[in-house]
């Protein structure tokens, strides 16, 4: 298959600059795979179209403030981007612009503290030194990364709605570069609405990394290489996760990186989820055959991306783009701030 069979041609302004209001108030699709059925809906209905006894498996992972910006000491402006912390005092990072970073350059940040870029690694990515209580840099003038296509990446200091609306109100364990927005729509009325029909929920986490905005780059499908992502599942939730599917409920991943989690478990486990940590970098693509994802619930994804490719795999790529469509005709808002669908 060719990376173009994944276009699609998106109006400008269905691309999400803004949050819905009501974290709940989104649109929702539901897509119905067996009957070939879309329905139109608000996201605070979607307990109605989950059954009792179903999981639902959420991404808690939390994003950090991973965008900082500094100086060097001749004055030249630096923007630091963290992708993964490696230990204590060394992460890995993009470091822009490029052409005035060299090693065991001084990079002063804005509370005076000093970082230091002390390898460049063969993808253009760096590895810098830092102080041992580096966290609590973050915290002070650390910025909340947000997605290229949303106006504001381009600030300086992240706007203060977005240090909260881009979390989910789940969200617990600190690690990602981007939010898994699937979960942006949950509200806690929501979780409570999911417990009160028997509608059982368990969390496993993958730290979502810039990958995730990665265009595709190659002619065909099979020629592109995957960004790893760091996941942890804990006994609880692998228990749970088998309990259900061996009864025959539906196991529900609440966005593209729950499912690629646990298929990646499963793809090394025959088909079982155990407790585990470890680093993903499965590539679904149609053809592919879930083992235990029944059904997602989804935002609609960039075109060519490796996520609509994901999604195609799990609906079926003819219905999943007249659902595009349908989604396009009915002014759906897109991407990471935008509505979502519930694939059945």
């Amino acid at each position: 298959m060719r990376v173009n069979d994944f276009d699609y041609n998106l109006p400008e302004e269905l691309i999400a600059q803004d949050p819905c209001e009501k974290r709940d108030h989104s649109k929702l699709m539901v897509l119905n795979r067996k009957l070939e059925t879309i329905t139109h809906d608000l996201f605070y209905n979607i307990v109605d179209y989950i059954d009792s006894g179903d999981l639902l498996v959420l991404n808690n992972t939390r994003v950090i403030p991973a965008r900082l910006f500094g100086y060097k000491e001749t004055g030249s402006k630096i923007e630091i981007f963290l992708l993964n912390k490696i230990d204590n005092t060394h992460w890995q990072c993009l470091l822009r612009p490029q052409k005035r970073i060299k090693l065991d350059t001084n990079i002063v940040l804005k509370n005076k503290s000093v970082i230091k870029p002390i390898k460049r690694e063969t993808n253009g990515q760096w590895v810098i030194e830092t102080p041992s209580y580096f966290d609590e840099i973050l915290d002070e003038i650390g910025n909340t990364p947000l997605p290229p296509y949303i106006n504001r990446s381009k600030e300086l200091v992240t706007p203060e709605k977005d240090k909260e609306r881009y979390q989910t109100v789940y969200a617990k364990e600190p690690g990602a570069v981007a939010a898994p927005t699937a979960g942006l729509h949950f509200s806690p009325g929501i979780m409570d609405k999911l417990k009160d029909k028997n509608i059982e929920i368990t969390e496993i986490t993958l730290h979502v990394g810039l990958g995730t905005f990665k265009p595709v780059q190659c002619e065909y499908i099979k020629d592109h290489v995957m960004h790893e992502e760091y996941y942890n599942i804990t006994k609880e939730a692998a228990n749970l996760i088998n309990h259900k599917k061996d009864n025959g409920n539906k196991i529900i991943a609440v966005g593209t990186t729950s499912i690629r989690t646990l298929e990646t478990v499963a793809e090394l486990n025959n088909g079982k989820i155990i407790e585990c940590s470890g680093w993903s970098n499965i590539f679904i693509t149609p053809g592919y055959e879930f083992k235990i994802v029944d059904s997602c619930i989804t935002n609609f994804h960039i075109p060519k991306s490796t996520l609509i490719m994901l999604i195609s795999a799990l609906v079926g790529k003819d219905f999943l783009f007249k659902a595009y469509n349908e989604a396009i005709k009915n002014n759906y808002r897109f991407y990471s701030y935008g509505d979502c669908m519930l694939i059945k």
